[in-house]
């Protein structure tokens, strides 16, 4: 027998990068910076989320963009490549400022307003950095609220995080769904109480040993079928 799907929730937060914006563009730039080693792009990017929780378990904040950036010259220095910090820092910055939405963002997200969701996006990214993102991808008019961790200094998966969203909206964590294309940010979301919704992008998957989300989809529209009008 299929498992109930919970009470439609009040607010729907999103993760931003790979969830709403394509990253073909920074990973394209990002692999020239690697020498055409492409090959290297998911150790940058678990490098990233890796020192993004050091950050926060030490008590130490920097941007989601600074840890980028010295977490690709950690990946140059380890591979031999050579590689300043304003190449780096242009590999990153420049392209993720003007990445595109995936096909189905822009219908996906006015659907769910249509049918009365409160829509929040929930990144790990800056306060700044997401609004120049959402203006360049035609994206502010959906959102209500854009929430930064860089209010909190503590980044996602961290618990705290979740529990600081919801509690900004005014809503319980039951109350409050996380869309997402990462199986940890999916697993910070579920054991803070939320629900969560995953979805498949190219090459993301879950991670077997947490708590399942709720709805795991192919696109957002796909989601938007699988829930009540409010």
């Amino acid at each position: 027998m299929e498992k109930a799907k919970p009470v439609p929730p009040k607010v729907i937060f999103f993760d931003v990068n790979e969830t709403l914006l394509d990253l073909t563009a920074m990973r394209s730039s990002v692999g020239e910076a690697l020498g055409g080693r492409n090959e290297l792009l998911p150790l940058w990017f678990s490098t990233m989320l890796h020192h993004s929780l050091v950050d926060s378990t030490t008590q130490r904040f920097h941007t989601f963009g600074e840890i980028g950036v010295a977490s690709l010259l950690m990946v140059a220095e380890i591979e031999g490549i050579s590689l300043t910090q304003e190449q780096a820092k242009t590999a990153i910055v420049t392209p993720l400022r003007s990445l595109p939405p995936h096909a189905d963002v822009r219908s996906g997200l006015q659907a769910l307003k249509d049918k009365g969701y409160t829509l929040v996006s929930l990144t790990n990214s800056s306060n700044q950095g997401v609004y120049t993102q959402f203006k360049n991808a035609d994206l502010l008019e959906f959102f209500e609220h854009r929430l930064s961790v860089e209010d909190i200094n503590l980044y996602k998966p961290d618990l705290r995080t979740y529990a600081w969203a919801a509690e900004k909206m005014g809503i319980k964590p039951e109350d409050a769904m996380l869309v997402a294309a990462h199986g940890w940010d999916i697993a910070g979301a579920k054991q803070a109480g939320w629900q969560a919704a995953f979805i498949a992008r190219p090459g993301k998957v879950l991670y077997p040993l947490a708590i399942a989300p709720d709805y795991n989809v192919n696109d957002l529209n796909e989601l938007v079928e699988m829930l009540p009008k409010q």
